[in-house]
Parts: C-alpha cells; sequence; structure tokens
C-alpha cells in the first residue's frame, strides 16, 4: 500500500511551490503525494497527484512586508493558518508532513503528531557563518549601502528578534516551548531540515543531526518550447533574462536597452509582467529554464535561488540583481564562489549595468567557477537524496 505524503507550499513566491512540485516529481508509486497550495497553481500539479487549495497571503503583500522590513505574518494570520493545516491533515492523514516556507507547521505538524520536514536554504541557518549586508530599505536611500550595512548589522539580532516573535506568540498560545528568538530559527524549526543548497555554498558550523544538504531543487514548468526557440538558438549563446515573481520589474525594460549593445540574442521569462517588449526580444511568460540557462552565456535574474540553482547547474555565470535579503544571501554566496557578480537593484543604472556585464563575459574565472559548481551539482541529487531521507522516517 502506498505511503500517504502532504507537501505544503507557501505560495508567496513561486520558488516555494516549485521545490514540493520537484521533490514529489521524484517519488515512485510507493507515494501517494497530496500537494497543498493556492489555487492559481493548482495548474502544475499533475495526476495521480491530489492538489488541495491553501490560503497564503498574497505576494503583492509578502513583498509590501519585506520592503518595510516588518514582520511577515502577524499571529492572526498565523493562528487562520493552523487552523486550515490541522483541518487539511485530519482530512488527508499523511504518514509524513512538507512544508516550504508554511512557517504554521511548526505548530500544526506538533499537533497533529505528524513527522514534519521544512525545505529551506542554507543561508536562513543559524549555523550558517555569513555576514548580512543590508536589503532595500529606507536606510539605503538615507545613509548608502555601506553605512546602513553596518547600521544593519548592528540592529540585525534585535531584528530577527522582533520577526520570530509571531510564532513564538502562537506557540506559546498551543502550549508549546518558544523557539530562541531569532527568525533563522523560525525559517527552520521542524523534525528534519533540508537545506535545498550544497555545503560547498554556504559556509556552516558543525550541524545538528537532524539537518542534512538535500542539493539543488531544480524545477522546470511544464510548458512547451515556444515557436522561437529554434530561431533563437541558432544565433549562438543567448543572454537570459527573468527576474522572477519577486524582482522589480522596472528594472526589466533598463536592463533590454543596456543589452541591445552587445548584439547577442536576449532571450525574456516574463512571469506575466513584462508590458510591452522591443523588437526583437524573443520571450515567453514561463520558459524550461534549465535548458534555456545551458543555452545562455549569462544568466540576468533577481538573485534568488531558484534561478541562480538553474543556472550553476548549467555551468553559467550569473548577473543578480537583488533588493530583499534572501536574495542578497542568495547572490553573496554566488560571488563569494566566484560564480556570478551582484548589482543592488536599487543601484542598477544602466552605467553599472553595462560594466558588469562586461566584465562577466571578458573574465574567465566567473564561467570557470560556474562550471565547477555543476561539477559539485552532480554530487547531490537532490530527488534521490529526498527520498533517502523519507526512508528514515
Amino acid at each position: 500500500m502506498a505511503r500517504r505524503i502532504l507537501f505544503f507550499a507557501e505560495a508567496v513566491t513561486l520558488a516555494h511551490v516549485a521545490r514540493p512540485l520537484a521533490l514529489a516529481e521524484g517519488l515512485g508509486a510507493d507515494w501517494e503525494v497530496h500537494l497543498a497550495c493556492a489555487p492559481g497553481y493548482a495548474r502544475f500539479v499533475r495526476a495521480p497527484w491530489k492538489h488541495h487549495p491553501l490560503g497564503s497571503i498574497s505576494s503583492a503583500a509578502f513583498l509590501a512586508a519585506l520592503a518595510k522590513g516588518r514582520p511577515l505574518y502577524d499571529i492572526s494570520t498565523l493562528n487562520r493558518y493552523v487552523q486550515e493545516d490541522l483541518a487539511l491533515l485530519a482530512r488527508v492523514k499523511p504518514e509524513v508532513v512538507v512544508g516550504d516556507f508554511r512557517l504554521s507547521l511548526s505548530v500544526s505538524a506538533r499537533k497533529a503528531g505528524v513527522p514534519y520536514l521544512n525545505i529551506t536554504n542554507a543561508y536562513w541557518s543559524p549555523y550558517a557563518k555569513i555576514d548580512y549586508p543590508a536589503p532595500e530599505h529606507s536606510l539605503v536611500k538615507a545613509f548608502g549601502p555601506f553605512l546602513a550595512t553596518a547600521l544593519f548589522r548592528l540592529a540585525r539580532p534585535l531584528i530577527f528578534a522582533m520577526h520570530a516573535r509571531p510564532l513564538n506568540a502562537l506557540r506559546k498560545q498551543y502550549g508549546l516551548v518558544p523557539l530562541p528568538a531569532d527568525v533563522r530559527y523560525t525559517y527552520t524549526d521542524a523534525d528534519q531540515v533540508l537545506y535545498a543548497d550544497v555545503p560547498d555554498f554556504i559556509p556552516m558550523g558543525p550541524l545538528p543531526e537532524s539537518h542534512h544538504f538535500l542539493g539543488p531543487v531544480l524545477w522546470n514548468p511544464p510548458v512547451a518550447l515556444p515557436p522561437w526557440w529554434e530561431e533563437a538558438t541558432s544565433k549562438g549563446p543567448w543572454v537570459y533574462l527573468t527576474l522572477g515573481s519577486s524582482g522589480k520589474a522596472e528594472l526589466l525594460h533598463r536592463l533590454l536597452q543596456v543589452l541591445q549593445e552587445f548584439e547577442l540574442p536576449v532571450v525574456v521569462a516574463t512571469a506575466g509582467r513584462a508590458g510591452s517588449l522591443p523588437a526583437g526580444i524573443y520571450a515567453a511568460e514561463y520558459l524550461p529554464g534549465l535548458e534555456a540557462c545551458r543555452c545562455a552565456r549569462l544568466v540576468i535574474c533577481n538573485g534568488g535561488s531558484p534561478t541562480c540553482q538553474q543556472a550553476l547547474a548549467a555551468g553559467t555565470p550569473i548577473l543578480g540583481l537583488p533588493s530583499n535579503l534572501d536574495q542578497f544571501l542568495n547572490m553573496q554566496a554566488v560571488e563569494r564562489i566566484g560564480a556570478g557578480r551582484l548589482v543592488r537593484a536599487d543601484r542598477a543604472c544602466a552605467e553599472i549595468l553595462r560594466s558588469t556585464v562586461v566584465t562577466l563575459f571578458d573574465e574567465p574565472g566567473h564561467l570557470s567557477a560556474a562550471r565547477d559548481m555543476a561539477s559539485t551539482y552532480h554530487r547531490y541529487p537532490a530527488p534521490q537524496r529526498f527520498a533517502g531521507r523519507l526512508a528514515t522516517i
């Protein structure tokens, strides 16, 4: 009889839906797959999986909270999530629960008594040995990036404690011991923590036995190649540009103006946010990102882990334009390994973009570092490693 697994995907960005979808793809017939996510992503849930509509705050509300440095969820929202989680857990009766940024599972999975696996990025680990740059914020506008980062690092423990407060208040309400007053513990609380990264990417201290590196979780939307694909491929390596569901859409046209100077094909995945584009640009709402990265000389993105991991799997250098802290932490790691360059989205003028593209084209070390990481990725096949973790439950 097939074992039953329930994935919870918090659909504030596509990334948190994509990783459960990719891991579900790797499960065999001995698992009955249930996936709970917002109705708008139901089209990606293939048969015979069972989709369960799940409430999430809107992407706009999520991004607005990020931009202002506010906690992403208040206690009433998390309490509503817990009630919805518990009702679904009672209906589905899974043997194991897997969450991607569904913070309420810290309470609901424990109250339901179901083993809980949490997918997250290694740079959110409390054991990561990294620096924390100031994300896009009014502090940066007032003081500039250098001084704002110094102030942010001084204030970071208080900021991280503030972001942990709503979930800890909820845990207390349900009779659970509070987590340490640090949002990194909030993001990584689970019976098993699965880092969607490789150890070479993020310097780490000693990890508890319940923390494991899964490897990059790569997902392609199930879309057909656009009619222009063969034509674009015939013109040689292209620049692949996608700002995803959470990048700054206003940067797109500035980037396209700069890229037209290089006389290379430009391929854009718009995520439905582009509006009209200049003539000669190859565009589609969604593209098979892995294939697009393999055909690319350079990948330009918002700096988030999903597209960066696709680029690194293809051995292609990256220009990342981060705005929120998650994107900054990921791109900081990409720069550390030498596989790309970070340009702050709030400082991405045409001159800086142009010079950075030239550097990425001209310095072979970026390509070499990206190819080295591609080799490392081959040693961490996430679907197989995920199945191995499930076998221990």
